[in-house]
């Protein structure tokens, strides 16, 4: 297989074609968070937290890392006062259907990012899941059966239900 060299956090970093930029990353040595990812799906970045910043071309995009191939000369940033910012809110927002039952990931990416867990609990009283929306159960249904069970409605009425 052809292999493509990027930067990643000022880092060279070579990598195999078709890898995503996490597995490059983790290759290298690099961390980046993640709650949903799971080697053994498809990627598909539902929980967003490995959101990271790259550069081609002069333009600038955030993507998630887990689902985004590598590209010959891109430049990613895995963190920046702005990714930072938008992971503090995607784990502020997760905590949400979380209560007090907020997994070990949840609390100790918490405290890497400044988060406060408690921020939405108002809107989490209204909410009766424990769920965060991640994605990981869908995918792995999907794989195991085709799909018995997937998302339903879009944005702040999203939740999962079983497929007709």
């Amino acid at each position: 297989m052809k292999t493509i060299e990027l930067e990643i956090d000022n880092k060279k970093v070579r990598a195999r074609e078709g890898m995503t930029i996490l597995e490059a990353a983790k290759q290298s040595g690099i961390n980046i968070p993640t709650l949903c990812f799971d080697e053994k799906t498809d990627h598909l970045g539902c929980c967003r937290i490995c959101s990271v910043q790259i550069e081609r071309s002069g333009r600038r995009s955030i993507v998630t890392d887990c689902s985004y191939p590598v590209e010959k000369g891109l430049n990613v940033t895995t963190r920046s006062s702005k990714i930072d910012k938008i992971r503090k809110i995607i784990l502020e927002l997760a905590a949400v259907g979380s209560g007090p039952d907020v997994s070990s990931d949840l609390y100790r990416l918490s405290s890497d990012y400044g988060a406060d867990l408690n921020r939405f609990s108002s809107v989490g009283d209204q909410i009766n899941s424990k769920c965060i929306l991640c994605g990981l159960c869908v995918n792995r249904c999907i794989e195991a059966t085709g799909g018995a069970i997937g998302f339903v409605a879009r944005a702040g009425n999203q939740s999962i239900s079983r497929q007709n």
